[in-house]
């Protein structure tokens, strides 16, 4: 089951995501009820933790609405449908209290970025956070190459992982339990970005350089739905792709990463607590631009997408603010 928000004649719905068409909760909801008798009394929340696992207080009744509408013919099913392209897609999580990112998940990125591997025994995630208010953007928005530094802007296609219930110190074993879904994130990334090119050299010039990169304004799209947890058992089997102007510059598996995600969750949840609906982006298997010399120009589109979940696609502006 994958679902997503979006803005349809100015109001703000949940769908079912199909990928080219989405499916409003209500409409189906209301037709099931016409064909059934059936009154699933579903809310009329904008929140899509209420339709997930493992706490959503409507969870169950969408799973049954979600085989109902699968069931139905090719003609019954287009009645409900409406084009992707003729509607708005929302970030699937309006606003996370947490963006949390890890960086050197995929043993590959970090070799072509020039670093070095370690076993997972020998090492612990790399985390650092984006700005939620202003980083979090929508599937189609732009990405806006930041006038102050434009010239060296990356793309990073990464597993998103979706909080469904709080957690603190959970055990790896138990992690997955606490995971309403996957979505795509893009992590977008400066990576030459040094402000006040003739300052004097700091010891940490070079961390905050790497983490002020990260901070411009729309540098995580999100998107373009979510897959609920129970319709990806396991979410280290999932390809990765990514392509610029249709050729493609990533391509691997969450296979590859050196923290799982139920490690990964753990790992995080006893530093912080996780809350519902905060996101942890996991990381980018290699093929990123940096490593060739290759960046993003204006005009450029960029999909990013993640099997059994959907694609994420944003074209590249310049900034004219």
């Amino acid at each position: 089951m994958r679902l997503c928000r979006i803005s349809l004649d100015g109001l703000v719905l949940l769908a079912f995501y199909g990928d080219d068409h989405v499916i409003p909760l209500d409409q189906a909801a209301e037709a099931y009820a016409d064909e059934t008798g059936v009154d699933l009394a579903l809310c009329s929340s904008e929140s899509l933790l209420d339709f997930l696992p493992p706490d959503g207080a409507y969870h169950q009744q969408l799973v049954d609405l979600s085989h109902w509408v699968e069931e139905l013919d090719v003609v019954s099913r287009e009645t409900l449908a409406t084009p992707v392209d003729e509607v708005e897609l929302l970030t699937p999580i309006a606003r996370p209290n947490k963006l949390v990112l890890l960086a050197g998940n995929y043993a590959a990125h970090v070799v072509e970025r020039g670093g070095t591997t370690a076993e997972r025994s020998e090492t612990f995630p790399y985390l650092f956070l984006k700005p939620v208010s202003t980083c979090l953007a929508d599937p189609n928005a732009p990405i806006i190459l930041p006038k102050v530094s434009p010239h060296h802007i990356d793309w990073e296609c990464e597993l998103g992982v979706v909080i469904g219930r709080a957690c603190r110190h959970v055990d790896e074993a138990d992690a997955l339990e606490h995971v309403a879904g996957y979505t795509v994130v893009n992590d977008i990334s400066d990576r030459k970005f040094k402000p006040n090119p003739t300052r004097k050299p700091r010891e940490r010039d070079v961390f905050f350089d790497w983490q002020h990169g990260k901070w411009h304004d729309g540098f995580c799209p999100v998107g373009p739905c979510v897959a609920s947890a129970s319709a990806v058992p396991d979410p280290q089997t999932l390809g990765i792709k990514l392509s610029v102007n249709g050729e493609v510059k990533q391509d691997g598996s969450t296979a590859q990463m050196v923290f799982p995600v139920a490690a990964v969750v753990s790992f995080v949840s006893r530093i912080m607590t996780l809350e519902p609906g905060d996101i942890i982006s996991t990381g980018t298997p290699s093929g990123v631009g940096s490593a060739s010399g290759t960046y993003l120009r204006s005009g450029d589109v960029v999909r990013a997408t993640i099997e059994r979940i959907g694609t994420l696609e944003n074209r590249v502006v310049a900034d004219e603010t």
